[in-house]
């Protein structure tokens, strides 16, 4: 088990920026890759970002490329989710996970609880 706590969500200011954490509970942390997925009211699950375990390699959206950047501090057990450029379109309920790789939701083993976006125009 990979308890997963999402945090930093909250309402901004189109063009505002914010900054998602997730922190992980247990000792594997490190071993894991991570991701980021949202679900918009009325929409599936998405791929948001992505990161190996080692840092390594990222992957991201198409949507979110250039505005969004994801990192991890394994010492700390902690991914994050820098936002920047924000548009309303971002507006979701945001999730972390572990276990997978890439865009495929059933592809991640373990999953947070949420952590809601609202960005204003």
């Amino acid at each position: 088990q990979v308890p997963l706590v999402e945090s930093g969500g909250g309402l901004v200011q189109a063009g505002g920026s914010l900054r998602l954490s997730c922190a992980a509970s247990g000792r594997t942390f490190s071993m894991y890759n991570m991701g980021w997925f949202r679900r918009a009211p009325g929409k599936e699950r998405e791929f948001v970002a992505a990161i190996t375990w080692s840092s390594s390699t990222t992957d991201y959206a198409d949507s979110v490329k250039g505005r969004f950047t994801i990192s991890r501090d394994n010492a700390r057990n902690t991914v994050y989710l820098e936002m920047n450029s924000l548009k309303p379109e971002d507006t979701a309920v945001y999730y972390c996970a572990a276990g997978g790789w890439g865009s495929v939701v059933s592809e991640y083993d373990y999953w947070g609880q949420g952590t809601q976006v609202t960005v204003s125009s």
